[in-house]
């Protein structure tokens, strides 16, 4: 069995850095979904829950999960909430409930 300078076996090396390879964490970019030109009531409903920093919404789309980001509007008002947990129905199966946290709130 070939060993390294070290004394380690080169065998023992190369399963380390294929562990390492292999349990890389991989890095997922949270999308981004704007409701702001969707009809409150008809597209989608937010329920706010501690004011307007937190809130329940339902909604029909393919896509979202847990992370992403989603802009909601009210008046003059742009509210970015970050998806904390999703539920997707299994009828229809686009349709889900989501806790949503906000993040940035932007006069538009």
């Amino acid at each position: 069995m070939p060993f390294s300078r070290s004394g380690i076996s080169i065998s023992i090396i190369y399963e380390l850095v294929a562990q390492f390879i292999f349990t890389i964490p991989t890095f997922q970019k949270h999308k981004i979904h704007d409701f702001r030109e969707l009809i409150y009531g008809r597209d989608y409903i937010f329920e706010p829950i501690e004011g307007l920093k937190k809130g329940y919404m339902t909604a029909q789309c393919k896509g979202v999960k847990r992370g992403d980001w989603i802009i909601l509007e009210d008046d003059s008002r742009s509210y970015r909430y970050q998806v904390e947990q999703i539920d997707y129905y299994s009828e229809p199966s686009d349709m889900w409930i989501a806790l949503l946290n906000q993040a940035i709130v932007e006069e538009t």
